[in-house]
């Protein structure tokens, strides 16, 4: 396979560890398995740690990578931050960490106050309440009122938002944007872009745009696996090139979601193909995509 990348330095913006031995991962130690998007997941119900990504992405150049919340049980927020902290001081991985948080509970402020005092903590995510299918218009999560007011003490933490939500509530997380604009957001997995028909990606597009008005809404680029699919360029060109167009070679990152994505292919195929999708763009831009903007958005110091 061509090396699309060559030389260019790689910040993974969005991986996880976890060891479902020694903690408790909801989603991958309770049976039966709860439904999920890429069909049988049982291969990640195993300990995936930096050795094995490390392993996963020999012949890319890694500089870093931002560790995501791995669902542990709720309310254990910091015992997971214990563990990443942890994980940095013995492998050097990650080098920033967005944590879980309950918004809505009533200790939501004292949450956050706590997450931000770990030094490479950047943000927190939560993913907010969403309906099934964009026929379904009841109010999703972001719109609830004791959500919102957790979400509220972010700023003064200087704390960024990871937002994943389907692209059918992108019309609340442009209502929350606007009224918060002292927090960063980003947009996880391109808004997840589930249906290809044109008719689909229509929808999706038209949501986009409303949500890339906000100037503090970035986006990841990401999660992109089609379920029973092998993961490829040809197969994502036209979600990757629409969502760059949309929000700006500035304000997109590209990233794995290792190891969930390992089900639709090997870590150098996805990066590799982010890489090929976008081989006529300039190196400055190319190198935005793949390592700056991430730096700049998540402030993450590399030695």
């Amino acid at each position: 396979m061509n090396n699309f990348l060559q030389d260019m330095a790689v910040i993974d913006a969005h991986q996880h560890f976890w060891d479902p031995t020694r903690n408790y991962h909801p989603w991958l130690c309770d049976k039966p398995p709860i439904a999920f998007r890429y069909g049988d997941y049982s291969a990640l119900r195993c300990p995936y740690l930096p050795d094995k990504y490390l392993r996963d992405a020999t012949g890319l150049s890694i500089a870093g990578t931002v560790y995501i919340e791995a669902e542990w049980k709720p309310g254990e927020a910091l015992a997971e931050m214990q563990y990443v902290e942890q994980l940095r001081k013995s492998t050097g991985y990650p080098s920033v960490a967005v944590a879980q948080a309950w918004l809505d509970q009533p200790d939501a402020a004292t949450q956050l106050a706590q997450l931000a005092r770990y030094s490479f903590v950047r943000g927190i995510r939560h993913k907010p309440r969403a309906n099934l299918t964009p026929e379904d218009t009841a109010p999703g999560g972001m719109a609830d009122p004791a959500w919102r007011c957790g979400y509220a003490h972010l700023a003064k933490h200087g704390l960024r938002f990871d937002l994943q939500t389907p692209w059918w509530h992108l019309h609340e997380a442009t209502a929350l944007a606007r009224d918060f604009p002292g927090t960063q957001i980003i947009l996880n997995h391109a808004a997840l872009p589930a249906d290809r028909t044109p008719a689909g990606l229509l929808l999706w597009r038209k949501a986009m745009k409303q949500v890339a008005g906000c100037p503090n809404v970035a986006l990841k680029i990401s999660g992109l696996g089609v379920p029973g699919q092998e993961w490829t360029a040809q197969m994502n060109r036209e979600v990757v090139l629409a969502a760059i167009e949309i929000f700006g070679v500035d304000r997109c990152m590209f990233a794995s979601n290792f190891p969930v994505d390992s089900l639709c292919g090997a870590i150098d195929v996805i990066f590799n193909g982010f890489a090929e999708i976008v081989h006529d763009f300039s190196r400055d831009e190319r190198r935005k995509l793949f390592h700056d903007n991430a730096v700049r958005i998540y402030e993450i110091y590399l030695t």
